[in-house]
């Protein structure tokens, strides 16, 4: 449902993503993402259902996990530092994550793996200004969508 939605859309804004399925990596992100507006990971998230824009939540809760660097590379201007799947795996609550795979159709080291590919590019693609933008995440994905 909403994570179908955003993967439609993320899977335009990220392109190829690295990988061999560019639907499946946007559809694996938009998982995420719409888990963090209302699913199991939404109280994890703090406010981040607010508005329906999961970024800051999402950013919060890299920087808590001690990802601080790669996700303010990846929101500012420069190079985005990588992050991998077993960071990943770290940072998001176990049952967001699971939930994640069983909607993409993957494993839980499947989607933390596939995450770790198209995340920096999309959170950059999608503050391109240096901030999280306002706004629902539909919007912004619209807004910046080649």
């Amino acid at each position: 449902m909403a994570g179908n939605d955003l993967g439609s859309l993320l899977g335009g804004l990220i392109g190829s993503g690295g990988s061999g399925s560019p639907g499946g990596a946007g559809n694996v992100l938009g998982s995420l993402l719409g888990a963090l507006m209302g699913g199991a990971g939404g109280a994890q998230g703090g406010g981040a259902a607010v508005g329906g824009n999961p970024l800051n939540g999402l950013l919060e809760m890299l920087t808590k996990s001690g990802l601080v660097d790669q996700a303010q590379s990846w929101v500012s201007s420069g190079a985005n530092q990588p992050v991998s799947g077993a960071q990943l795996k770290e940072a998001l609550p176990d049952e967001t994550l699971r939930q994640v795979a069983q909607e993409a159709g993957v494993t839980p080291d499947e989607a933390a793996d596939e995450l770790a590919q198209v995340l920096p590019q999309a959170v950059d693609r999608l503050t391109p200004d240096g901030h999280v933008p306002s706004g629902s995440l539909e919007d912004i994905i619209r807004q910046q969508r080649l």
